[in-house]
């Protein structure tokens, strides 16, 4: 078995088939995560460039790890130090580096479809950790893994997203995810935070007010406020959206249910989640940091195609 396209861009272009094959992988790579020695020689020989022209911890550390878990050899790049910052074009960079004979690129841009434009011009694989306001591929697929690993199954369960919707890679990438996998897909959070179009554009639910979007919900995925994206003022203060939106373990306690509790990272507590909720056992948040270097084990070896993993 072997994905249906040659780089991972984003979920919009995965089939169903291929998310089913990347979290079956994940599944035997947590396994071997589990032994005593952690590390299969699958891409053995195979070179790497971490190329990040954003902050990043989790997704990198995540993305590294699992490159040396598969035995293969990486390189790290960060554009602060580097000579884009003289000038030096994106496309002049990554040339620059595949000369060095690089096999794939891990990529994470500020800039919304900079995979996608390097993936036209260079011959090796990319893997996109991240690109502007648009698409954030691994994390949706670790959030699937962990709510799969906790519930079961994805089709038809309840998954809203709660938050900056507007200004969130990582709740379009779940949208895509979701809605391919049969989940009943709702967005949460203030008005001027959720785009106008979206119901109608992906067919899913829009709430504005949290505790009936908790009720009607089995998964809560918390998402932060982007205020690094956000170029006007979108809400009074962040106290104010604490106290409208953030979900707290009083919310929580006045549902009729327990609900499982997902945030993509990193948290502002006290603001969209209460340290209460983040730390307590609803809470499957270092659940999906774990699952993060499986199911991205699992993206690298794929899109590597190669056919031996032990």
């Amino acid at each position: 078995m072997q994905l249906s396209t040659k780089h991972l861009l984003g979920i919009k272009d995965l089939q169903l088939r291929d998310i089913e094959l990347i979290l079956s992988t994940a599944t035997q790579f947590k396994e071997v995560l589990q032994r005593p020695i952690k590390k299969v020689p699958s891409l053995r020989d195979t070179t790497i460039v971490n190329l990040f022209y954003e902050n990043s911890t989790r997704t990198r550390i995540s993305f590294e790890l699992a490159e040396k878990r598969l035995s293969a050899d990486t390189l790290n790049f960060s554009a602060s130090g580097s000579s884009v910052s003289k000038g030096e074009t994106l496309l002049d960079t990554v040339n620059n580096i595949l000369s060095m004979k690089v096999d794939m690129v891990v990529m994470r841009h500020s800039a919304t479809g900079a995979p996608h434009f390097l993936a036209k011009h260079i011959p090796v694989a990319i893997v996109n950790a991240g690109d502007g306001i648009n698409e954030h591929p691994t994390q949706a697929l670790l959030d699937a893994f962990s709510i799969k690993e906790k519930l079961g199954q994805l089709e038809g369960k309840k998954i809203v997203l709660i938050g900056d919707i507007m200004h969130s890679r990582v709740a379009l990438s779940n949208i895509y995810l979701l809605k391919k996998a049969g989940a009943e897909v709702m967005v949460a959070g203030p008005p001027t935070l959720i785009p106008k179009y979206i119901s109608k554009a992906f067919d899913i639910r829009v709430e504005y007010n949290l505790q009936k979007a908790l009720q009607w919900c089995d998964v809560a995925n918390v998402l932060r406020i982007q205020l690094e994206r956000q170029n006007q003022v979108l809400f009074s203060s962040l106290r104010e959206y604490n106290l409208a939106y953030g979900v707290s373990k009083k919310l929580l306690d006045s549902l009729n249910k327990e609900i499982v509790i997902l945030h993509p990272g990193p948290i502002n507590r006290g603001v969209e989640i209460d340290s209460d909720v983040a730390d307590s056992k609803q809470s499957i948040i270092l659940q999906q940091v774990e699952n993060g270097v499986a199911v991205r084990m699992a993206v690298l070896y794929l899109v590597s195609n190669k056919q031996s993993f032990n």
